[in-house]
């Protein structure tokens, strides 16, 4: 049977066996993916996401388009890649005018939709003959309350008070576990459970296994573990209601931890995403992980097929619906990765494939070393500590590397820290060959480019202080802005 029948046999498999759900959309603020209990994770406590993982689907190859927070949340919400967005190619920037957004075409189909705690998603100005896009929720709410800024305060509220006579989106976005921590302050431990003990976190190799590290990391821990309460609260409210069966409920995060060689980085540590679906109703071989391969930009058009609504010609994602049906079902082979902007200049590319990570570096002579928030953290500045002493382990030196290399290639299933570069290694030309010709043909399909005048640093790179600088002074071109890649739709290989 051809692919393009076998998916059509499966969307009209699910179709048969569920209406179309409602759909609830957690997403968590710099979290990686091995920060949860069930990813294999035995310090962190993550017990509503667990129970949801076991009785749904978790997927352990669910790629990000970009480790960075509003560019990777507009990718999600348009189903686009980063520099075909406009300037939401870049951090703090606003979606391109004419795009179309998700939950407006759900909105309009009848579905009553709500975006609750962190929004971080702007649109531009419409250009000369443009239309505004009429609004995409019918609530926005920052979900916060007197001893509790996490964006979450109000998730139980909106699930109550919604119309009862029409199926629902909920964009549940925390604002856990982004720096500065403020779960500590606020800790409830008669529902939350005491707080995570620093002697028994897990310190990555790459960073310095010292005190300050440990307690950053326990810290860390904590704002995870108030997420997945709410979540939890959640979950319960859709019991008593009824409705859990009904719905499609989906954890991710925008990116990884806001610790160093994690969020803005292209490796797992950074891109990968932790991915929970549960659907009673519609996920058969419930508690069965799936290892296919599935982008951030694949959510749109999967919401949307299962909820009926046309997919639009601008999103360059596809529909996983297929994995719900059959874990073992591929619909995607490969996934694309960026990193642009985000307090520093950078100009990365990645895709993946068949367990392949190749990456390509526009920008080789400046470090990698994390966005500001993470620089300015006790983790990394322990690390700074180590290297001044001349003490650094090669994992934690990488955190620093200048020059670094023009292009990388790992085994992630056989390195899954992503520690040895096999770029050079002639065991694996041929696959470097293939994985440099899918990004030479996603490349021009899209229309990326690396315009000589990117976005300069705003930021220190040793303290993670603000430079004393204008806007003006350090925004440049954002990627594929020179090929009007805002107007591109084309999706590349996929």
């Amino acid at each position: 049977m051809s692919l393009p029948r076998l998916l059509a046999c499966l969307l009209l498999c699910i179709s048969n066996a569920a209406a179309a759900p409602n759909v609830i959309l957690f997403i968590a603020d710099d979290v990686s993916y091995d920060d949860l209990g069930c990813y294999g994770n035995a310090a962190a406590r993550t017990p509503n996401i667990d129970r949801l993982a076991a009785k749904g689907r978790r997927f352990d190859e669910a790629i990000l388009v970009a480790s960075s927070c509003s560019p990777s949340r507009s990718s999600v919400i348009t189903g686009r890649y980063p520099h075909n967005n406009g300037r939401a190619s870049e951090l703090h920037q606003p979606i391109a005018a004419h795009l179309p957004w998700f939950p407006r075409l759900l909105r309009e189909a009848g579905w009553y939709t709500a975006l609750v705690g962190k929004h971080h998603m702007t649109s531009d100005k419409p250009a000369a003959g443009e239309q505004p896009q009429p609004e995409p929720f019918d609530l926005v709410d920052a979900g916060n309350e007197p001893g509790n800024k996490g964006g979450h305060a109000t998730w139980v509220k909106t699930v109550q008070q919604r119309p009862k006579d029409k199926p629902f989106f909920f964009w549940f976005a925390s604002l856990d576990a982004h720096r500065a921590w403020d779960a500590d302050k606020d800790w409830k431990a008669d529902l939350y459970g005491p707080k995570h003990d620093p002697a028994k976190v897990i310190v990555p190799p790459y960073l310095n296994d010292d005190a300050a590290t440990r307690d950053d990391l326990a810290s860390y821990y904590n704002e995870i573990t108030r997420w997945d309460y709410f979540i939890g609260l959640v979950v319960t409210e859709l019991e008593k209601e009824g409705t859990l069966d009904d719905t499609l409920i989906m954890i991710m995060a925008d990116n990884g931890r806001p610790f160093p060689r994690a969020k803005t980085r292209l490796h797992d540590s950074g891109m990968k995403t932790p991915f929970i679906a549960h659907w009673p109703k519609g996920i058969a071989k419930a508690g069965t992980p799936t290892q296919s391969l599935i982008s951030s930009i694949d959510i749109a058009p999967t919401v949307l097929t299962l909820a009926g609504v046309a997919v639009p010609p601008t999103m360059q994602g596809l529909s996983f619906a297929p994995v719900l049906a059959d874990p073992a079902a591929t619909p995607r082979k490969y996934a694309f990765s960026e990193h642009n902007w985000h307090d520093y200049e950078a100009h990365g590319r990645s895709v993946r494939s068949e367990g392949f990570l190749y990456i390509v570096n526009s920008r080789p002579d400046l470090a990698w070393q994390g966005p500001a928030d993470s620089v300015h953290s006790p983790s990394f500045q322990s690390l700074r500590a180590v290297r001044d002493a001349g003490k650094l382990t090669p994992p934690q030196a990488d955190v620093f590397l200048s020059p670094r290399p023009t292009v990388e290639l790992y085994r992630t299933d056989a390195d899954p820290l992503q520690l040895q570069n096999l770029a050079d290694d002639a065991n694996y030309a041929s696959v470097k060959a293939r994985l440099a010709k899918a990004m030479t043909e996603w490349t021009t399909a899209t229309g990326d480019s690396a315009p000589a005048s990117l976005s300069k640093d705003s930021f220190d790179r040793e303290t993670g202080n603000k430079l004393k600088l204008k806007e003006a002074d350090y925004r440049g071109t954002p990627a594929g802005w020179d090929k009007d890649a805002a107007h591109i739709n084309a999706p590349g290989p996929r």
